[in-house]
């Protein structure tokens, strides 16, 4: 779960820095349905039930992770690290850890759903393909870099 999470902050770091456009976005979920539709094996029933917990789940964790966070680290980027008192540090730390718990408890959440539409094996899979698609999402953007 904490590589999963690690890539995924990389991935949207990268993305964010890149400033992708909506049709590269849109490319890359596209790939990433299909990707994770083929490795597991969905059938059109469990893709019709599970496609749409995902994308909930999925969105709401990239709010959290890019708009929630993003304004947080936000506030001490423009202050600056060396400017804060330990008051505020702890403020700051303290809403990171309430949006990591956040994002944990949507995880259990979603796995619980998953688990009811596509049993736990697949749930596992699904863990596996993403982790396989970001890496290899993020091994594609650091060759196109090279160039």
């Amino acid at each position: 779960m904490k590589k999963l999470i690690t890539l995924m902050v990389v991935l949207f770091s990268i993305v964010s820095i890149a400033q992708p456009s909506k049709e590269k976005i849109e490319k890359v979920k596209a790939l990433k349905v299909a990707y994770i539709t083929k490795e597991l094996s969905l059938t059109s029933a469990e893709a019709e039930k599970f496609w749409p917990v995902y994308n909930a789940y999925d969105e709401k964790q990239f709010e959290l992770r890019h708009n929630k966070m993003r304004t947080i680290m936000k506030k001490y980027k423009d202050s600056g690290l060396d400017n804060l008192n330990d008051k505020e540090a702890a403020t700051i730390l303290s809403e990171m850890e309430s949006i990591d718990e956040e994002l944990l408890n949507l995880r259990k959440k979603f796995v619980k759903d998953a688990k009811e539409i596509i049993g736990a094996k697949k749930v596992l899979q699904l863990k596996k393909a993403e982790e396989e698609f970001t890496r290899t999402l993020f091994k594609q953007y650091k060759g196109k870099d090279r160039k």
